[in-house]
This record gives C-alpha cells, structure tokens and sequence, in this order.
C-alpha cells in the first residue's frame, strides 16, 4: 500500500546512440518520458503515443460480421507493411462508396430531363440552356416569361422546364432556384455508376480477404504498438550540438537497472530526487492479486505523487457499501453462483484474476450483511433456522439503520482527514484536517446523546475546539506581518464555510440505508404480489406467481446491482477523495516495449 518513490534521470550521448539507448530503455521499461524536445509549431503535428493506425486497421477488418478462415502462421505477414495496406484500401473504399453515391444521386436527379446530349456550344449561337424544376402549383409563373421556354416532362409533382438565354436568368423571374444538371448525359452516369459499383466490390472482395489476418494481426499488435512507443519517445529527445538527452521519472529500485544500460553504451546519467516544484507521476506499486482496487482506486482520480495509496481502503469500503445497499444475502449467493460459473473464463490473467478475486469479497460481504438483516430474496426465514440467529439488525428498523450509515460515514470521513493530515504533516493545514476530525466526532456525539447529558455537552465542546483549529489552521500564510493575519484569518473563515459541506457530505450516507430499504421493500413488494396472484388464481395461479418472481426479482437485482456499484464508488470518489486526497496527479506511464505473442 504505497506510492513508489521517484528520481528524475536524465541520459545523454552522441545522437549515433540515440536509437539503442531508447531501445534500452524501452526494454527496461521503467521511465515515464518527460519532453525535453520544443512542442510543434502545429497542434496536429503532436506525435499519438499507441498504435493508433494499427487499432484503427483491426477495427476496419473485424467490422465484417463473417470474416474468412484464419491463417495461423505466415513467415511473410509483417504488420508493419500491413497496417498501411488495410489503410489505404479503407480510404479507397469509402471514396469508391462517396462517387457511387455521388452517381446514383445525380441519375435520379438528371433522369426526368431525358438522357440529354448537349450540342456543340457554337451551333447554340450563344445561347445556353437553364433547366428549372417547377411545381405544378406554380405553373402560371411560365406566362409571363419573356424569354423561350419549354416544358420537356411533368411528373404528380414537378414540371421540368428548360429556359433557353444567353445569360442565366434573375433569380427572381421563378419561384425555384435553377437545377444543375452537368453535362454528362444519363447514358454516361449510368455507365460510370456501373463501373464504380464493380469496382466497390471489387474492393469490398479484397477487404474480405483480408480478414484472413485478423488473428496474426492481433497477435502482433504489440510490434505495432512498440514502434509508435519509439516513435513517440524519439519526438521527446533533445538534440543540440551532436548530442541527445532524454528525461523522465524512473522507480528508486530500478536505477541501478538503467545506470548498467548507460554504461554499457557509454552515455552520462544524472539522477535527481524531485525537487518542491516538481510534479512528479504516480505509480501504485500493488501485487497483482490487488489489480481490481487499483483499478478502482484509479477510476476516477489519481492520487498525487505525494499523497497515499487509496487501494485497500477503496476496496473494502466499496465493498461494505456495495453489501448495504443491495441489503440481500438472497442476491449476494446469485452474485457468488455467477461468479463460480464464470471462474475459469475469469482466470485466464492474472489482472482477470484479481477482478474475480474483487467480486467473491463483494458477494462474501453482500452475504454477510444479508445474514445480519435477515433478508433472503425479501423472505425471512423460520425463526427456528440457525440462521437467524444471526440477525441483529432489521432493514425495517429505520432508526437503528440510520444511526449505522451515519455512524458509518463519519468514521469513513474521519479517516479520510487523517490521512489527509499524514500527508500535510509538517504545515499548519494539517491541524485543520485533524480539526475536521474532532468535529465530526464532536457532532456525531452531540446527535446521538440525549439532550442535557455530561455526553452532549463533552461533544459539544469537542466539536467547538476542532471549529477553532479550523480557523487558526485552514491556512498555511505566516504571521509575521499585519497582512499575514488577514490572509490566515481569511483562510480560516473559508475552511469554516467547509462546515455545511461536510454535514452535506456526512448526510450523503444515508443513501446506503435509503437504497438498502428501496431493494429490500422492492424484493417484498414482487413477493407479496406473486403470493397473492397464486391465490387468486388457482391452478395457473402457480405459474404466474413464478413468473413474477423471477422476473420481479431479475429487475430488483439489476438495479440494485447498478446502485451497488454506482453509489458504493460515489461515497469513495466524492466524499472521501475530497476529505483525504490533497489534489490530483497524472498516473505513471512507462516507456516500454510490448511482447510479442507468437
């Protein structure tokens, strides 16, 4: 559970070594580059990092719903060469698909006028043709035309009319702006769109044999996306007098790695701890059997280099919510028995692994509580099962249930502002943030001890002192002039402007008890209505009453399932990353080398 340390490296050496030294690294695999090279003059001209060409060529390929065999080896496929190909025939195919359209829309517009062959222009004496399409409504407009004019077709909407002039006609004399119809006559459209429809099969054939690839195309992919990693890093380099020099943030643990690589190449090496101005990225070291909390944990904001690692705790959090809110050990036993049918497809890597490993502690927990309600699909079970034996607590018991989602988000925003002290420890604002804590805990007592109690009025008190450490400590300006006091005095009246806030935020835990009563009053709603369909009906009555079960039930667990998920990561990424996690960072993205699968 922590944010792995950082040093700032820099390489340099003659530009002959350019190419094996960002081979090296790409090896190694542990830099996060940092630019050293000026940004281009034109945004576009911005390098992509990732095989963005070569995504873009899969996507195009496996579109096919019914792709050919698939070749397994081919000594001469080099996805390099291929990517451009399939490429070139996408931007083919879809101008190819553009003129096709373009063709057919001109026939149809042309075809009324009659396959027209225009005369040679000297043998009009000047003169052109305007060809206008006029509805019929409009037909008195023609009268009163001054100039030659001639209606050639009429359909049960238009007259196709042709005016013959030396210059075009005012815009005004019709009521409809002139038609274009160019000077190729329907014969020639039809046989141009003949010709490009071949040829769009033609093309539409090549891309289908293509898809014979799709499967060694994705399996090398990863020389794809290692090219453009190089590609990108060459476009970070700094060049300047024969020399090159690349940047970036390497783990403490892997220097010695990169310090044997530049010795072994003959380049100079300087390592830097981060300096006060320095941003440093962040890099979560967890085993892999954590992937799923990270990933959680990264979803929505990524710590700073110099806050805490907010895995585990997102993790089990998240999980308790989860199991509060769905309020069923009933659903929690369907999420294992999904869980169970799906173990081994969720095996096959070891980050898959952890998500299964994620999802048995979230239907471990859902039980659990589910258990400790007493709540099994909405039923309650015989008050002689073992089982029951266990329920301390009723969903039904709103104030009991109350009192344990406050209880809950206080000591949950508690923790948050310690470790948000932790990590401030050393400035004065991290008094404030041990301030915040004592008032949490002063009003959660104050709420739940009776009115003129020795506890009331010790919470009362508790809560008055974290207000006057927040005031006195909301700011880290020194008060060694008449304007540093305004400045800390300022600070502390904003941090107590914070006090509504976190009464909102505390109040936002209801949700866990409010969702857990809707799923648990949803479940008895679907039962009572099955129970009274089976009386009322007899004989089919059965049947019907299972059918809204199971479908009453499927839906239920759907949504509680969506608001497990929704509002258990909400109350981690809202309220607690605002109380414990001083700002964001930018997560650590290593230069390195994708294997290639054979």
């Amino acid at each position: 559970m922590s944010i792995a340390r950082l040093q700032k490296l820099s390489v340099v050496g003659p530009q002959a070594e350019e190419r094996p030294a960002l081979e090296a690294l790409q090896d190694l695999g542990c830099m996060h580059l940092l630019p050293l090279a000026p940004p281009p003059d034109q945004p576009e001209d911005v390098p992509d990092r990732g095989a963005k060409a070569a995504l873009q060529a899969l996507r195009f390929l496996s579109e096919l719903p019914d792709p050919r065999r698939q070749l397994r080896r081919d000594p001469d496929f080099d996805i390099l060469t291929f990517v451009p190909r399939v490429l070139d025939l996408r931007d083919r195919l879809r101008e190819t698909g553009d003129r096709r359209d373009f063709l057919a829309h001109r026939i149809s517009e042309v075809t009324p006028w009659g396959d027209l062959i225009f005369p040679p222009r000297e043998e009009l004496a000047g003169l052109h043709l305007w060809f206008y399409k006029l509805p019929l409504k409009e037909r008195a407009a023609l009268e009163t035309l001054e100039i030659p004019w001639q209606i050639v077709h009429r359909d049960s909407r238009f007259h196709y009319v042709v005016l013959i002039a030396h210059d075009e006609p005012d815009p005004a004399l019709l009521p409809v702006p002139r038609t274009h119809t160019g000077a190729l006559p329907v014969s020639e459209l039809q046989a141009q769109l003949e010709e490009t429809e071949i040829e769009l099969e033609e093309l539409a054939a090549e891309r289908h044999g293509l898809t014979r690839y799709l499967d060694l195309m994705r399996e090398r992919m990863s020389l794809a996306e290692t090219r453009a990693e190089l590609d990108y890093a060459r476009r970070q380099v700094l060049h300047d007098d024969g020399l090159f020099a690349v940047q970036g943030w390497v783990p403490e643990d892997r220097i010695g790695a990169v310090g044997e690589a530049a010795q072994r190449l003959g380049l100079a090496m300087l390592t830097e701890p981060p300096a006060g101005q320095d941003t440093p990225p962040t890099l979560l070291k967890q085993p892999e059997m954590r992937g799923a909390g990270r990933d959680l944990a990264l979803f929505y904001q990524v710590p700073g280099y110099r806050d805490w690692d907010p895995t585990i705790l997102v993790t089990v959090s998240f999980a308790v919510f989860f199991a509060m809110i769905v309020a069923d050990a009933g659903y929690g036993m369907v999420i294992a028995l999904i869980t169970g049918a799906l173990w081994g497809r969720l095996g096959a890597t070891p980050h898959s692994r952890s998500w299964r490993r994620m999802i048995g502690i979230v239907a471990a927990a859902t039980i659990l509580f589910g258990v400790l309600i007493g709540s099994y699909f909405g039923y309650p079970l015989p008050a002689s099962s073992p089982l029951m034996r266990l329920k301390i607590m009723d969903i039904d018991d709103f104030g009991t249930m109350m009192t344990l989602s406050i209880v809950i988000g206080v000591l949950h925003l508690v923790l948050a502002n310690l470790l948000g002290a932790r990590t401030r420890w050393g400035s004065t604002t991290a008094y404030a943030s041990l301030g915040w804590c004592v008032v949490l805990i002063g009003g959660l007592g104050v709420w739940l001890a009776d009115p003129g109690t020795a506890l009331r009025v010790g919470s009362a008190g508790l809560a008055g002192a974290g207000l006057l450490a927040i005031l006195a400590f909301s700011s880290d300006q020194p008060l060694d002039s008449p304007k540093g006091w305004f400045w800390r005095a300022a600070g502390g009246l904003q941090g107590l402007a914070g006090a509504m806030g976190a009464f909102g935020d505390v109040l936002s835990y209801m949700r866990l008890f409010a969702l857990g009563l809707a799923s648990a009053s949803l479940a008895l709603t679907f039962n009572d209505l099955a129970g009274q369909v089976r009386d009322a009906v007899p004989g089919l009555g059965l049947l019907l009453a299972l059918m809204i079960l199971v479908v009453g039930h499927t839906l239920n667990f759907g949504l509680a399932l969506m608001s497990g998920v929704v509002h258990g990561l909400r109350l981690n990424y809202i309220e607690f990353f605002k109380w414990g996690l001083t700002g964001e960072g930018t997560a650590f993205r290593p230069f390195a080398r994708k294997e290639v699968q054979e």
